[in-house]
Parts: structure tokens; sequence; C-alpha cells
């Protein structure tokens, strides 16, 4: 008889498939084969229908137009194309502003202008991970053409002022890009309101399929303009080109409008699973303290550090009871504090001994029961060992 799975409580890293969302699919990977550029028949003409539909489901999840959906292979993608795509699109060398505790796909690209003769600008962050606005104003200058700043961190949860980066950004005529990926499951998005120029999305973080994301490219006056990366056929107004993954995009909308329409009642129950899993380590546990912002905070994101407790040691031990990441899953293989910590905190003991715990819409509050009864004894044979 095979041993139970651990809890998981790993959902900022990747969430699984959600039942609605693999039914959706599943018909585009056996029936409806057909190559949505082949709209001289049938086949092609099913395929380029479902993408349709799916671009529709995303636009109106997040408040945008049909037009303004490009999708891509991930949300890595989304991001590249993003940031390198404003940066070609210039006639001369231009200036650049993210924040240090950026995913690696928007740091990289970042990286990647720099060498081309761009200048960057990365924001440090307070102890709760957000920006000061002050120190964004500060930034800009005449050349500046673009900032990109997450709504919401993976790793401590903490949510970004959007809307008031947007008014700064607008002010002075810069586009605004933003890493939404890890807000559609839990939390209300409508482009316009927040005022962003370009949104990157991820499948995967929304219990839909890895393997696929989603760009928002605003449409509307003014218009965003990006030099391709890539060159081929013409797909997705030659932005992408390659031959479309149906299946994947179906399940792309599916999730994005399943995420909607399920949103408030997903959010009160991983709010009530953190909360659940902070009081109770905290009843069992010395020296627990939460880290990101205590309220402006993804609802399914519990992130703290324990005194004394490396989280490497207690994920090994607890390795068959709960799942749960020390840092992003993003990283390289080599043991080091994640750069978001290292932004808040520097190089303390808090940083070093933080680790993540996200719920997710099919965790059972007995499951966070169990595993808080699992960390908290961890922690104290942990500390039994010294």
């Amino acid at each position: 008889m095979n041993a139970p799975l651990p809890i998981y409580l790993d959902h900022n890293a990747t969430t699984p498939l959600e039942p609605a969302v693999f039914e959706a699919m599943r018909p585009y990977f056996l029936e409806h084969f057909g190559n949505p550029s082949s709209i001289d028949h049938i086949y092609g003409q099913a395929a380029a229908g479902a993408i349709q539909r799916a671009r529709e489901q995303v636009a109106a999840a997040i408040g945008a137009q049909t037009s303004e959906i490009i999708f891509t292979g991930s949300c890595t993608e989304s991001e590249n194309m993003a940031i390198l795509g404003v940066a070609r699109a210039l006639t001369a060398r231009g200036h650049f502003i993210t924040s240090q505790i950026e995913h690696p796909a928007v740091l990289e690209a970042f990286r990647q202008l720099e060498r081309e003769g761009h200048s960057v600008t990365a924001l440090p962050v307070d102890d709760t991970g957000q920006i000061r606005l002050d120190e964004l104003e500060a930034a800009f200058r005449p050349e500046t053409a673009l900032v990109s700043i997450m709504g919401a961190n993976n790793e401590v949860g903490t949510l970004q002022p959007l809307m008031q980066i947007s008014e700064l950004c607008s002010q002075r005529g810069v586009l605004l890009h933003a890493d939404l990926a890890q807000m559609p499951a839990y939390l209300p998005i409508d482009v316009s309101k927040l005022g962003v120029d370009m949104a990157s999305f991820s499948g995967h973080k929304i219990y839909g399929p890895k393997g696929v994301g989603a760009l928002y490219l605003r449409r509307r006056r003014p218009r965003t303009r990006l030099a391709p990366l890539l060159f081929g056929g013409g797909q997705e107004n030659a932005l992408r080109p390659g031959t479309l993954n149906t299946p994947l995009i179906v399940g792309m909308g599916a999730a994005m409008q399943f995420s909607k329409e399920h949103l408030t009642r997903t959010a009160s129950h991983v709010n009530a699973c953190s909360q659940r899993l902070l009081a109770s380590l905290c009843e069992g546990i010395d020296g627990v303290q939460v880290n990101g912002h205590p309220t402006e905070r993804l609802p399914n994101n519990l992130a703290i550090s324990i005194e004394g407790i490396e989280p490497l040691a207690l994920m090994r031990l607890l390795r068959e009871q709960v799942a749960f990441s020390a840092s992003s899953a993003c990283a390289t293989e080599t043991v080091e504090t994640s750069h978001v910590l290292l932004a808040m905190f520097g190089e303390t003991a808090r940083a070093r001994n933080s680790f993540r715990l996200s719920a997710g819409r099919h965790t059972a509050l007995s499951d966070i029961t169990n595993a808080a009864q699992h960390i908290v004894e961890g922690v104290y044979r942990l500390r039994q060992m010294g």
C-alpha cells in the first residue's frame, strides 16, 4: 500500500490542475487537433474558435479588450517580450526602473538590457517588501522608458501599490509593466483601474496548465508598441510567431474564467487557512516572525522565520508530511538566501530562516491543523538536536 502524499502547501510555486480546466482542454488534445492557422477547413476553424474563446475569457477576467491579449509559452516569455520588446522599439539607449525583489525572469531581462547598453535602476524595498514611492519618483530620468514592478511577490506575498505607481508613470509618459502571475486566483484584477500598460500572467499559478502564459498589451490610446523578439509566421500580431498550442491556451482561458468566478470563495478559504496556520504555529512555537506586509498581501501566502530554525533542515525532516518552500522554486540548485529576503532584511538570521507556506483552493482545514502539528513537532525536534 502506497504511503499518503505529504500535505501540499506550496501553491505559490505551482497549483494543481483544476479538473474543470482539464476537461475543457481534453477535446483539443484528441478530437480537435487542427492547426488554428488552417482556417480553410473545419479542423483549423475549430481550433481557431477555441483560441478566440480563450482570449475572450482572459480579457474578461482582467477587464481588458480581447485584442489586448497575447498568448505565450510562459509568464517568463511574457515578461521578456514586454521588457525587451520596449527596449528594442527605442531609437536610442533608454533607462529602465524595476525593484530588487522581482522574479528572475524580470531581473535577468534587465541584466540583458544592461549588456546591450541601456541603464537600469533597481529600487530597494522596505522591510515589508514594498518599494518607496518617493524613491521611485526620484529615479525617473528624461530617458526613462519603462517601469516594471510585480503586483504580488511570490515569496513573501507583499502587494505593491500599483495604482500609485501607475500615476507617477502616467505623469511622465513612462510605460508600466507588472508581473501579475500570483494574483488572478486570489485577488480581483482590473488592468484599467490599475493603470498598467502591460501585464504578465501564468497558467500554472491559477490552477491551469504549465507551459502557457499571456501578456496584456494595452491597445487603447496611447497604444503600447513592442519590437518582436521572434520572427516567423506572424501569429499573435507577429509578436509571438509559431503554431499556437490550442489545448494549453484553452486551459489558460478556462483557468482564468474559473478563477474569476470562484474568486471570493477561494480568497476567503485560503485566508482562513493562512490565519489558522499562523495561529497554530504561534501557539506552539516561540520566535515566529511573519515576513511581508502585514495587511497588503496575498491571502494564501504565509512567509515566516522561526528563530534558530534553518528552513532546509525543517523541509528535509518533514518531507514525508508537509511540502513547502524555503524560497522561490525558480531559483538555481544552489542553496542560498533568496534575493527577496536579502533585499528586505540583509544578511540576517531572519532572512536566512525564512520559508513559505501557501495554501490553495483545495487545501482542507484539517490539513492545515495536521501540517501545523507536524511543523511544531519538527521545530521542537530540531531545537532538541541543537
